[in-house]
């Protein structure tokens, strides 16, 4: 996997996700994002870094629709408008950051050999994401923070 940067699109495998999101016709691009982050939920083995990737980027997206969220900009998010994203994907959104970030994970274990500590930018990341999404999801109050490896 090529990667450039720390957000949720910096890399090859994001970037694929959003051409085919593009590629898909509307009505098939939530279904799309739903099945990235049911893949990394249901991992219960080692989770793969591009269905963590690929996890990342649709929480991303889904974040980027509720309050709070930060909007994709990158050239490299999908170039096309998102129809409106059901709001149960929220939680579900939430819960595979929470598998990307719980071992075994690839994306975190390389993330790791760089980010000794566990709060450099790549988690930090997470973090904002996913307590955008449990905001959102929960009316307002955060919950439980994400697991620590």
């Amino acid at each position: 996997m090529g990667t450039w940067d720390v957000g949720p699109f910096d890399n090859d495998t994001a970037a694929d996700f959003s051409g085919d999101l593009d590629e898909a016709p509307e009505g098939e691009r939530e279904g799309i994002i739903r099945d990235a982050l049911l893949r990394a939920v249901g991992t219960r083995d080692h989770l793969d870094q591009d269905v963590a990737v690929e996890a990342v980027a649709a929480a991303a997206l889904v974040a980027a629709q509720c309050p709070g969220g930060e909007p994709v900009t990158t050239a490299y998010g999908p170039d096309l408008p998102l129809p409106r994203l059901s709001t149960e994907l929220r939680g579900l959104a939430a819960q595979a950051l929470d598998r990307v970030v719980t071992e075994p994970s690839e994306l975190m274990e390389l993330w790791g050999e760089t980010d000794r500590d566990g709060q450099g930018p790549w988690r930090a990341g997470i973090v904002r994401i996913r307590t955008v999404l449990s905001t959102a999801s929960s009316g307002g109050t955060p919950t439980a923070p994400l697991a620590q490896g």
